[in-house]
């Protein structure tokens, strides 16, 4: 645990002198999906941020019906409600994700799973040729930004 300075009422937590502040936690995680969603207008949206999961996230899934019909429709709802932006797609609902190419579903549940058990979007890979290992962020950027 951190400790702080006492401060009078209003003013912002302030660090004790000599000691280091815990880094922030990162709670939002841009993405660049590989196909991207092309809404009714025929408009194409690959970029967008995904944020941690709450336990809340995870158990109102179970109460949806269409759950409770099919429980693979549990990642449907579970990434609607975690992907907070998507291009200038105005609301991201469980259609939304609906409509997704399968590529970018199977990214968004591999980033999900990242970011909510790892913390990260990090992933070490090796070269095909030489063998040489090194970390790539699978979140990625626009193309050789990744």
């Amino acid at each position: 645990m951190r400790r702080t300075v006492a401060r009078p009422v209003g003013e912002a937590e302030q660090p004790v002198p000599g000691e280091t502040a815990a880094p922030a936690l990162r709670t939002e995680f841009d993405f660049v999906l590989p196909r991207g969603f092309l809404d009714a207008d025929g408009v194409m949206h690959r970029e967008g941020s995904m944020r941690l999961a709450t336990a809340r996230d995870e158990l109102l899934p179970l109460y949806d019906a269409r759950v409770q019909d099919n429980a693979a429709f549990t990642t449907v709802v579970l990434l609607a409600r975690v992907i907070t932006r998507l291009g200038s797609v105005a609301r991201i609902d469980a259609q939304v994700v609906e409509n997704m190419f399968a590529a970018d579903v199977a990214y968004l549940q591999d980033l999900y799973r990242r970011i909510n058990t790892e913390g990260h979007t990090r992933a070490g890979v090796s070269c095909p040729s030489c063998g040489h290992g090194f970390t790539v962020d699978v979140a990625g950027g626009r193309l050789g930004e990744s």
